[in-house]
Parts: C-alpha cells; structure tokens; sequence
C-alpha cells in the first residue's frame, strides 16, 4: 500500500478532541452542555442514585442492625 493511501484511509482527527490543547472557552461550553444535558435528563426521571450513597446507606442498615442485635 503506498503512503497516499494510507493517509486516505485513516479518518480525519477532530481538531476539538486533540489532546494537549486546552482552549478554555471549548472547556467551558462542554462543561456546560453536560451540565444541561444532566439536568434535562433529572427533569424527565432518568436520574440515579450515586454508589457511594448506596454504599453509605447499606452500611446504615448494617450498623442498626448490629445496634439491635448484640446492644439492644
């Protein structure tokens, strides 16, 4: 294969996702967008519960249940 088809076969890098280049404004738009992205997606109901607060409440339940068993 020669090299000109070899340039030709390879899909176009994005400039946007080039790493090393940090153009704060780029960053900005993009943390905003996520961030109304996230919050349309609470509005219709598709949130969730994070794991550490999972994580947080099992170990709750444990504890109250460790209280009443061998404390109370």
């Amino acid at each position: 294969m020669r090299h000109e088809d070899s340039q030709q076969q390879r899909p176009a890098a994005d400039p946007q996702r080039r790493r090393g280049s940090f153009d704060p404004v780029e960053a900005y738009r993009r943390r905003t967008e996520r961030i109304r992205e996230e919050i349309a997606r609470n509005r219709r109901g598709e949130y969730t519960v994070p794991t550490w607060v999972l994580a947080l409440a099992l170990a709750a339940v444990i504890a109250v249940w460790i209280l009443v068993l061998f404390v109370l």
